[in-house]
């Protein structure tokens, strides 16, 4: 019987699992899926709950005119301690449980491809899950690690996303370089800078060629969310006025649409009390028409459909001056022309964060920019103009590279047999 190994980066935005045959040393597959669940709306109280995960799970969502329950962006909650758990139709999951359902679905595709029951993975994990709290970071490492258990994995090694991306590229270059490797997902931004050499391929020990490791809790999704807060929450009734009192006008909570711009909020933010609040400040703003988007959008679970507009004009622009945010849905109408300029305004927060961090990472490490040979450059984040702009201003003369920007990190996770061997 053959063995294998399972590479997997379970990540904000999308998955992959990479299969690589130890006794070969190739890789045979990598299969990728949309990091999404989907729980159907008709559902059976004596059964177990229906569900689809990644595309199948926008085709349902989507044939049931936007029913049911749809969770996207499960990975920023784990570290969130005050996420516990979440009811779905009366059923309880928790952080572990919604990450297992992923799982599972990325493991009986690769078992199809491999014709056996493997056991053996090696799971890709951000620097940080959250901002260097130790804390947070042990909580969702544990929620993860509990997640690969229920899922059929009963030999796990973790592994930091952005070495795992240096392993895939190492295997395209022919001498040694010293590399800084930026990984740009949905969720954060890594940093590791190590010495990567052709020769050094399936060594068991790697430790040595690791110099630093480092990330911020700022990815993709991140823009997104300031771009919902600056151009979308308009449209959703964010400066509605509502009747305190008699003779007393006050503008809406600014939480209300703190709530719709994140995701991992957005998926629990479908209680009663704030179905009743919304309910509340529609009647007393005189049945204000920009705030009933607000309760189309929770009422009809479309928050998904919003932010595929909005990532649409995220990836349109990075090869355009300017275009058009579009979205229309039973009665919310946005058409709005966004020039690139806008757009990096609105998210030159975050890259700020983001490049502030990354000096704060090479003055610590004492890296000087003068002896990095190159950059790898990988994530789906790293396809956005401004970030690749950073990174040429900041490293004037230092080639930068990438791979498959969605598949990288898991093929050099399978790559990583070698943390099995250690003690």
């Amino acid at each position: 019987m053959k063995k294998f190994l399972y590479g997997i980066d379970f990540g904000t935005t999308n998955s992959a699992l990479s299969i690589y045959d130890e006794e070969q040393q190739t890789l045979l597959s990598t299969i990728t899926i949309p990091s999404l669940l989907y729980f159907q709306q008709d559902q059976s109280a004596s059964e177990p709950l229906k569900y689809l995960v990644g595309e199948a799970a926008i085709q349902a969502y989507l044939g049931d005119g936007m029913q049911g329950r749809f969770m996207k962006s499960i990975k920023r909650i784990l570290p969130r301690s005050s996420f516990v758990e979440t009811r779905i139709f009366n059923k309880r999951y928790n952080a572990s449980d919604l990450v297992t359902l992923i799982l599972k679905e990325l493991k009986q595709q690769a078992d199809a491809i491999t014709g056996q029951d493997v056991q053996k993975a090696i799971i890709g994990r951000p620097v940080f899950f959250d901002d260097e709290s130790t804390a947070k970071d042990a909580l969702a490492q544990k929620r993860l690690a509990k997640a690969a258990s229920d899922a059929g994995f009963t030999e796990l090694r973790f592994q930091f996303e952005p070495i795992g991306a240096a392993f895939a590229y190492e295997r395209t270059i022919s001498e040694k370089e010293n590399v800084l490797v930026a990984d740009l997902g949905g969720g954060t931004t890594d940093f590791t800078y190590l010495v990567l050499d052709p020769e050094n391929v399936g060594n068991k020990d790697r430790r040595k060629d690791i110099i630093a490791t480092g990330g911020i809790y700022i990815g993709g999704d991140s823009f997104d969310s300031a771009f919902m807060w600056d151009r979308g929450t308009p449209y959703f009734g964010k400066e509605t006025l509502y009747q305190a009192a008699p003779g007393k006008m006050l503008t809406v909570p600014v939480s209300l649409f703190a709530n719709i711009c994140s995701w991992e909020q957005m998926n629990f933010f479908n209680g009663i009390k704030i179905k009743n609040d919304l309910q509340n400040y529609y009647h007393y703003s005189g049945q204000d028409p920009k705030f009933k988007n607000l309760l189309t959008l929770t009422e009809h679970n479309l928050g998904y459909s919003v932010f595929q507009s909005i990532e649409k004009t995220k990836v349109e622009l990075s090869a355009a001056e300017s275009v058009n945010f579009h979205y229309s849905q039973r009665g919310i109408e946005i058409n709005e022309e966004i020039t690139i300029d806008a757009y990096n305004q609105i998210i030159a927060k975050d890259l700020r964060k983001i490049s502030n961090y990354l000096d704060e990472f090479l003055l610590k490490h004492k890296i000087d920019i003068q002896t990095i040979d190159s950059l790898f450059l990988t994530g789906g984040t790293s396809l956005v103009a401004a970030v690749r702009k950073l990174f040429v201003s900041k490293f004037p003369g230092v080639p930068i590279h990438s791979g498959d920007n969605f598949i990288s990190v898991a093929k050099g996770l399978a790559y990583s047999g070698y943390l099995f061997e250690e003690a």
